[in-house]
């Protein structure tokens, strides 16, 4: 069997995922795409165990074997990176729970990766994702097309975490 590999762009308003799987690098198939909304009047303890319960369920359910994620960028608000690290650790238990390998990626790696240069903008990573997956007729988030970049960098670079 072939490897299942969930991509996840971690977020507390919107968690991009996607779930793809690949018998090799050139038999890949997107099975589901999406955004995890949250509301953000919601508490964050409420916040995280929705993230935490939502993502263990989709694990379940499409047989997930491997996790790949973007590694956090610190930008300009140190309260956004130290949230994200609550989400960060949520998914780490869930690898170990349910012994998923684990694949971390830079976002510069990622962009590489889809457009060829490090430095492209989030909408040539969404057109090369479009064009990589045409019935997905339209994506109305970055959130969505950045994870299913990162499920493709989960395939495609062998960077075990």
């Amino acid at each position: 069997m072939g490897r299942i590999i969930l991509g996840i762009d971690p977020g507390f308003v919107a968690a991009g995922f996607s779930v793809l799987s690949a018998k090799d690098r050139s038999l890949v198939s997107l099975h589901l795409c999406g955004a995890l909304r949250m509301r953000s009047s919601d508490s964050l303890p409420l916040r995280i165990a929705r993230f935490y319960d939502f993502f263990s369920k989709l694990i379940v359910e499409h047989s997930v074997t491997h996790l790949a994620l973007e590694t956090p960028f610190l930008g300009k608000n140190a309260q956004n990176f130290l949230k994200l690290g609550y989400l960060r650790g949520i998914l780490m238990l869930i690898v170990a729970q349910h012994n998923l390998v684990l694949s971390e990626f830079s976002p510069r790696e990622v962009k590489a990766a889809l457009t060829g240069f490090g430095g492209a903008s989030k909408e040539q990573v969404a057109r090369v994702v479009m064009r990589l997956f045409p019935k997905l007729v339209s994506i109305e988030r970055f959130d969505i097309s950045d994870a299913v970049a990162i499920s493709l960098c989960g395939l495609w670079i062998n960077k075990v975490g």
